[in-house]
């Protein structure tokens, strides 16, 4: 352990399965201080090895993904299960009518996803590794962690998606401005293996001129945090790009 060490760094036991932890070896000054200067952060290898190695399995093998997506700039979920009984023409129209909103500049989305909170609370799914984040990132160390490098001591909870950003999907620039349902800070646990700078999947930041001002690589085993509200958006994934942009996301709350 660096300097800043802290009690709540440890284990969270899965029974039957690797055990949740961060990496004993961040230098929590350095985050803390990092963070101070644009209220955003990537921490690199912030998991311990083996736990990081076994959520990139679940996240990649394990998860039944659906589709998140806006319709009319209005948020939609879609299960894989429903997606899958939609006949082709549906399917096509529905992938169409995405792109269609885009291409007009709509505030537009398109990414699997599979609802972790909502699942979890139904009691749906309780075998699945991935539940298991739910509880680890709501856990003392986790929140613990986040407390201390962004200096915010009135964080309470937080809740979770698994994200798995594929060929054609994105998420167009917004500003996570929900001060009234208590977000405070948005972080995005990144399982991509190997991802090139030209697959895409980035995220970035713009100022007010739509100039980006910092990108960060949706690289293995990284945690990204920001202070919220900021501009940013997930860059789009090409066709050329391999699977892969798995991701952990949510947001910290004050209530």
């Amino acid at each position: 352990m660096k300097s800043g060490e802290a009690p709540w760094f440890g284990y969270l036991p899965v029974e039957g399965d690797v055990s949740f932890a961060l990496n004993p070896e961040l230098d929590l000054g350095a985050l803390q201080a990092e963070f101070a200067r644009n209220r955003r952060i990537q921490i690199r290898n912030v998991l311990a090895p083996q736990t990081a190695d076994r959520l990139h399995f679940a996240l990649a093998r394990e998860t039944p993904y659906g589709l998140a997506y806006a319709e009319n700039t209005k948020a939609r979920y879609i299960s894989r299960e429903d997606l899958a009984k939609l006949p082709p023409p549906e399917q096509h129209r529905l992938l169409s009518g995405i792109m269609e909103g885009a291409g007009r500049g709509d505030y537009s989305y398109a990414y699997n996803c599979y609802p972790i909170l909502d699942e979890y609370m139904a009691g749906r799914n309780q075998h699945l590794y991935t539940h298991r984040w739910i509880e680890y990132v709501n856990s003392d160390a986790v929140t613990g962690l986040v407390r201390h490098v962004t200096g915010f001591d009135d964080l309470v909870k937080a809740d979770a998606q698994a994200t798995y950003y594929s060929r054609n999907q994105f998420l167009f620039l917004h500003t996570d401005s929900h001060v009234m349902e208590g977000w405070r800070v948005a972080y995005v646990l990144n399982m991509a293996k190997d991802w090139k700078e030209d697959f895409g999947g980035y995220l970035l930041f713009y100022d007010e001129e739509g100039n980006v001002t910092q990108g960060f690589k949706p690289a293995f085993n990284t945690l990204n945090m920001f202070a919220v509200p900021q501009r940013h958006s997930v860059s789009y994934v090409p066709n050329f790009a391999p699977p892969g942009r798995f991701a952990l996301t949510g947001w910290f709350r004050n209530k």
